[in-house]
């Protein structure tokens, strides 16, 4: 009898600490164990991609057997969708939020630090969105959520240009420059992690903001105090 029950706790969704060590299960609810299987999930995908990973080894990871996987996401597929949706909007998020200041130099600065901020934080969300997805989630792929984020600075670069004389028809050609050029430099960023975020930003916004005839020698971002 005790075997069975054994067996048909490997098979629940209750358990969260396992096995091998004879650890003391605790029980989870059907949120809590979604919750457990996506943190998993996404810290196997930054490590070793979607191909890389397997159901075997998020289930492994998590302590619980296949078909719990299987009974929340349906397959990889699923749950690597999930991963990315969550990611793509935590991003979006963060940076709209983060577009506060009336200043457009102010605005430059809140965008670049508020990505760079998210690599920092979030650097195995940020691994997971800069990949080529072989999975199409409900946001499309990391391009089109670069595409939302411009759009966003593009209504803020239209109500600008109108204000000061200029064409804001060209509004969405300077939003997706600025917008790609942050982006590729945070995956530069990512990987050599110098300068400092506020210093990164500072000269981002410097060649955006002054253009190479122009460059400040020593670039400090203004919303940092």
């Amino acid at each position: 009898m005790a075997a069975q029950r054994r067996g048909r706790d490997r098979g629940s969704d209750s358990p969260s600490g396992v096995g091998s060590r004879g650890a003391a299960r605790v029980r989870m609810t059907g949120k809590e164990r979604r919750q457990q299987l996506l943190d998993v999930s996404r810290a196997l995908f930054a490590e070793k991609g979607f191909d890389g990973a397997s159901v075997e080894e998020i289930a492994h990871r998590a302590e619980v057997s296949k078909p719990v996987v299987y009974e929340h996401f349906g397959g990889k597929e699923g749950i690597y969708a999930v991963v990315v949706d969550r990611e793509m909007q935590a991003l979006l998020d963060r940076v709209v939020s983060a577009l506060s200041a009336g200043h457009p130099r102010e605005l430059l600065e809140q965008a670049a630090r508020a990505l760079l901020d998210y690599i920092d934080n979030s650097t195995d969300g940020f691994r997971i969105l800069v990949r080529d997805s072989p999975v199409a989630s409900a946001r499309g792929s990391f391009s089109g959520l670069l595409n939302d984020i411009a759009s966003q600075v593009e209504h803020i670069f239209g109500l600008q240009f109108s204000a000061r004389g200029y064409d804001p028809e060209l509004a969405p050609l300077y939003s997706q420059a600025l917008v790609g050029m942050v982006a590729l430099t945070g995956q530069w960023w990512l990987e050599v992690h110098r300068p400092d975020k506020d210093e990164v930003a500072a000269h981002l916004v410097n060649l955006a903001w002054n253009g190479l005839s122009h460059l400040e020698h020593d670039p400090v971002l203004r919303t940092r105090g």
